[in-house]
């Protein structure tokens, strides 16, 4: 069954290549396409396995390499943390984190059970605005990584959680004219085409697993870049498999391109 499903998305992205690139639509985009300059602000859903920002840093290289001695990507997490636990004012100032030029760009991480109340939606909007705004002023632009959904065994895994998470991050992010990155949307469609995919540790239902987390690597590098991350060989060390690899990166293209239209 897994094989088949591999072989249906297969088929279903036969159109993609490297070359890929996606249209802007009515979702904000970066106005700098070539950011170099990137901080990841936000919880171990981006610190665990080697972290997302050291993912994404090899796969940027591995695609141009023009750029690779300008990349400076710093990733700043604080375990089960919210917006609101984050010292933006020391952040941005650069050289606090050892950065000699400000930030080009912010990617915001809110907490995984931010989306699940009344209470919390708020104050995660209070603090996108609050910190957006800082941003902005700083001379660099903002980004939203739209979390993934539980799934069993977390106590609170429920069916259709996307779907505030989703509505979540896209008023932020249109309330604050800034960029989302569908992360969330795209372990939902791996799951679709293939069920027996591990995306989550076993162990919580929570945090990202390795593939979970290249994943995430490749929605967050074909959002940014408007370019798509297949034919990448970047598998982390030859630690996953080339079809686990092709599978991902295609569903990271599939996801951007319908997210973007």
């Amino acid at each position: 069954m897994k094989t088949l499903t591999y072989r249906i998305i297969f088929l279903i992205l036969a159109i993609s290549h490297s070359g890929t690139t996606f249209s802007e639509s009515g979702i904000k985009s970066l106005e700098n396409t070539e950011p170099t300059r990137i901080l990841f602000i936000g919880n171990s859903y981006l610190y665990y396995n080697d972290s997302l920002h050291n993912h994404l840093r090899r796969m940027a290289e591995e695609k141009f390499p023009d750029r690779s001695n300008l990349i400076s990507y710093k990733s700043s997490t604080i375990g089960g943390s919210r917006l609101e636990h984050h010292n933006i004012d020391h952040l941005l100032k650069a050289t606090n984190i050892g950065v000699k030029t400000p930030f080009e760009l912010v990617i915001l991480q809110g907490g995984s059970r931010e989306p699940l109340s009344k209470k919390s939606r708020e104050q995660f909007h209070k603090q996108v605005k609050i910190m957006i705004s800082k941003i902005k002023a700083n001379g660099g632009e903002a980004a939203l990584y739209m979390t993934h959904a539980y799934v069993k065994p977390h106590k609170d895994y429920a069916v259709g959680m996307i779907k505030d998470i989703k509505s979540l991050y896209l008023k932020a992010g249109n309330d604050n004219q800034s960029l989302v990155i569908p992360v969330g949307l795209a372990f939902e469609k791996a799951y679709q085409y293939s069920p027996d995919i591990k995306l989550h540790k076993d162990f919580d239902g929570s945090h990202p697993s390795l593939l979970g987390t290249y994943l995430a690597a490749n929605v967050v590098f074909a959002t940014l870049f408007k370019t798509s991350p297949i034919g990448l060989k970047y598998n982390y060390f030859d630690t996953i498999s080339d079809k686990d690899r092709d599978f991902l990166q295609k569903i990271a293209t599939l996801t951007v391109g319908e997210f973007f239209k």
